[in-house]
């Protein structure tokens, strides 16, 4: 344990792992726990929450959760942090790390431990997902809009879902992800509150998860809750005049894809849906955090 990876109060950081799985992918679940008990330092708590599945048997020491119904990605993150407490209050920080993915390097987690403890505001870490195989990272997978470079490391606006490190902290001051987005856009919900809280969040590449490629659109109601989720997201979160452009530029991004067109009927019927369904308590960010996502490079536009 280094010296830089310690609290302010002195003692060394406490670090726990939520895994969110569907009980479909044994193996790979196995071979995540495995890289997470090599890691360096002080061993990491775990969590394994079944989400509305039955779970495979798991090593010694890990906890378990089995919810009878899927609560959607964001639910069943927030049965996980629970887990550790109110609002992941027994340790100081959580690792969220899909049960397909694996941590390569022994040093992430100390990795964590020194990113935190030498940066009070820091709330937030995305981690950089590769390919096992070619060691490509997605530039969907890079949280800013240059993402051309993956091997930087940067202040970002957002981060990963199922590669990332929160300070519970955060959760404690802004509540945990949204359980009603069920999939999609919960990181960027979870991402604005915290940066109008004040804190701040990082992108590093040093800091890897190996995961096979794959294409968001796998998932067969993507085009539907994106779009939902999108338009949920800017009446929760924006001051009522960027609603309208933020929700505008995403329709003209839509179109100029050229998306096919029963993809086209399913997100223009999420968009649909989201200005119709409830979306949760509104909370528009200050315009002050308005400024700071700008002079982050991603303004609460696009």
């Amino acid at each position: 344990m280094t010296e830089g990876a310690r609290s302010s109060s002195g003692r060394p950081l406490t670090l726990g792992a939520v895994v969110l799985t569907m009980g479909n992918r044994p193996e790979e679940l196995r071979a995540l726990l495995d890289s997470v008990a090599k890691q360096d330092g002080d061993p990491v708590q775990v969590v394994v929450v079944g989400n509305g599945a039955p779970l495979p048997e798991l090593p010694q020491g890990v906890r378990t959760v089995e919810l009878p119904e899927n609560l959607g990605i964001p639910g069943g993150r927030n049965v996980g942090i629970e887990a550790f407490g109110p609002g992941g209050s027994e340790v100081d920080a959580l690792l969220f790390l899909d049960d397909d993915g694996l941590l390569p390097n022994t040093d992430t987690a100390e990795l964590v431990r020194q990113a935190f403890a030498a940066d009070p505001e820091l709330g937030i870490i995305s981690f950089r997902i590769a390919d096992p195989d070619t060691g490509v990272t997605q530039r969907r997978h890079v949280p800013r809009l240059r993402a051309s470079d993956p091997m930087r490391s940067s202040r970002v606006t957002t981060f990963l879902g199922g590669a990332n490190a929160v300070r519970t902290a955060v959760f404690q001051e802004v509540g945990g992800l949204p359980d009603e987005f069920f999939y999609a856009h919960e990181e960027t919900d979870l991402a604005w509150r915290a940066l109008d809280a004040g804190w701040m969040i990082d992108y590093r590449a040093d800091m890897v998860l190996h995961h096979p490629t794959t294409l968001p659109s796998r998932h067969a109601v993507y085009h539907r809750m994106v779009a939902r989720n999108r338009v949920w997201l800017a009446r929760r979160n924006l001051p009522l005049p960027l609603i309208p452009l933020y929700l505008g530029v995403w329709l003209l991004l839509t179109l100029a894809r050229r998306p096919s067109r029963p993809a086209l009927r399913a997100w223009l019927g999420g968009f649909r849906e989201g200005w119709t369904t409830p979306c949760g308590a509104r909370r528009p960010m200050k315009w002050r955090t308005v400024w700071r996502l700008t002079r982050l490079g991603r303004p609460p536009v696009i």
